[in-house]
């Protein structure tokens, strides 16, 4: 179960996922292709937000339809005339512009003022027992904070009462990058159009998209020839990466993993972080920490092998090792300094999270067999920037860390972003915000370096841990809600997820 402001039935929504300028400029390559017109198109786009809207709210019976004054509120015109013509009592607001409408939007228009239909300036007073707002004010072009006009009735459509669908994105959502520079619509649902873009996976988009439903407008097999620029991965996609084992394999097989930290105060991070890792298969994880903290640890959870971390066992560690996790409760003073220094010239598989990322800041360097994990205050650190940059673009802060320091960036947060140097990114379309508590990245560590040591590489070692992380908690949301979730809590539900031939991860 996923959080409870998006849509429970996933199913529906592509794996594909298209930066909005390309969207934009390729609608009338597809058009032309298949022979059908731009007006078609948002003929078929009114008709999907219609049906949605009567299936959704069967007893809304009267509705408010707001126009913005390009293609998005030719979609709201639309949806205004085939909400008239069956019985709904329906007023329409417009913006005013100098700008003439496209010639799409003008026919929209005209075709409702033929049907009847009366269009009333923005100005007016606001309409008494609205039963369901159409958002139509502004589509994916948006790219900076929306004027008074605008941001006006957009505050008046979140005071009232009445639920809100949004025609392609909320207005004010920024379609690129999913921030919100200004006023935007809080919707229950949205329905965007042909495919889906970044927007509306991350960033703010999580807090006003409402439940996400998708329609390609016909244009499914066109897009299919396409290469898509991102992907997004949710529990499902689980099943690509992690199939069963062998009957014969032995934990050899399944990864020697060496997990580094836990410095005085700190024993909950590594404790975090090595658990996480055998519950997502490690075959054998060996933790090297603070002597204080092994009596702790082979209490809590005996399976995991424990050593003091000097000089000597960090050596013979290293040797011993398949990948490295090295970060979790690590410090930043001389034991900790210590221990990266000698670490990071490994050429094993390894992963950098926490305070290795904070001494990485001070001391930048790029390697290709390296993943890092950072948060938007790591990334703001790594890239010399403060978080508001880091979250005003978050693709282009997760492209900008994977080239400067290589390997694979996985910038965490709401809409987590997996990239590659190459400029390859994912979104991650799982999790919700009991995660956002202390340890939860220390999991994710473990487990990632538990599946780089299953021989998966890097991307798909970050792409599959990070769906898994966030697949186990909607498993303990669905099940307890998401306030007052643990980090710990995830174990159970993460050797659920981390074995999809066994169950259906997408269930309660």
């Amino acid at each position: 179960m996923t959080d409870h402001r998006r849509n429970n039935n996933r199913s529906s929504i592509p794996h594909s996922v298209w930066p909005a300028e390309w969207v934009r400029q390729a609608e009338q390559e597809a058009a032309d292709s298949l022979g059908v017109t731009l007006y078609e198109l948002m003929l078929r786009a009114g008709e999907a937000a219609f049906r949605l809207a009567r299936a959704s709210w069967p007893d809304a019976q009267r509705w408010l339809v707001l126009c913005g004054h390009g293609n998005n509120g030719g979609d709201g015109y639309v949806v205004a005339r085939l909400a008239k013509a069956d019985g709904i009592d329906v007023t329409l607001l417009a913006l005013e512009s100098d700008k003439p409408l496209p010639e799409e939007a003008a026919c929209a228009r005209d075709a409702w003022l033929n049907a009847g239909g009366e269009i009333h300036a923005a100005t007016m007073p606001w309409p008494q027992g609205v039963s369901l707002i159409i958002d139509g004010l502004a589509g994916t072009g948006l790219a900076s904070a929306p004027r008074q006009s605008l941001s006006a009735l957009i505050e008046k459509a979140n005071a009232d009462p009445a639920p809100v669908l949004a025609l392609d994105i909320p207005s004010g959502l920024l379609a690129e990058t999913g921030a919100t520079p200004g006023s935007v619509i809080v919707a229950q649902q949205t329905v965007t159009f042909i495919a889906l873009k970044p927007g509306l996976l991350t960033g703010k988009a999580r807090d006003v998209v409402g439940e996400l439903h998708f329609n390609a407008l016909g244009l499914e097999s066109w897009l299919a020839e396409k290469p898509a620029a991102i992907h997004r991965y949710d529990a499902a996609s689980l099943a690509h990466w992690l199939k069963p084992r062998r009957a014969t394999s032995h934990k050899g097989d399944n990864g020697r993993l060496l997990v580094i930290g836990g410095d005085h105060g700190t024993a909950g991070a590594i404790r975090l972080a090595g658990e996480a890792a055998l519950r997502a298969g490690a075959g054998l994880v060996r933790v090297l920490t603070r002597l204080e903290n092994s009596a702790a640890l082979l209490t809590a959870r005996p399976e995991l092998m424990v050593q003091e971390l000097t000089d000597e066992s960090l050596t013979t560690g290293l040797d011993w090792a398949d990948v490295v996790v090295i970060g979790p409760g690590l410090g930043q003073e001389k034991w900790g300094k210590r221990a990266l220094q000698k670490t990071e010239n490994s050429q094993k598989p390894m992963l950098w999270d926490a305070d290795a990322l904070n001494l990485l800041a001070f001391n930048p360097d790029k390697r290709q067999n390296r993943v890092i994990t950072p948060h938007p205050g790591e990334a703001a650190r790594l890239l010399n920037c403060d978080v508001a940059q880091i979250e005003s673009d978050r693709l282009l802060a997760a492209r900008r860390l994977a080239k400067r320091y290589g390997g694979v960036v996985v910038l965490k947060g709401a809409g987590t972003l997996v990239a590659e140097e190459n400029g390859d990114i994912a979104i991650i379309d799982a999790g919700n915000p009991g995660m956002a508590t202390g340890g939860m990245g220390d999991v994710l560590s473990g487990i990632i370096g538990a599946l780089l040591g299953q021989k998966l590489n890097l991307l798909d070692a970050a792409c599959a841990g990070c769906v898994a992380h966030a697949a186990a908690a909607d498993v303990v949301a669905s099940r307890n809600g998401a306030r007052g979730m643990l980090a710990s809590d995830l174990f159970s539900s993460l050797q659920l997820v981390v074995n999809p031939e066994m169950n259906d991860v997408n269930h309660d």
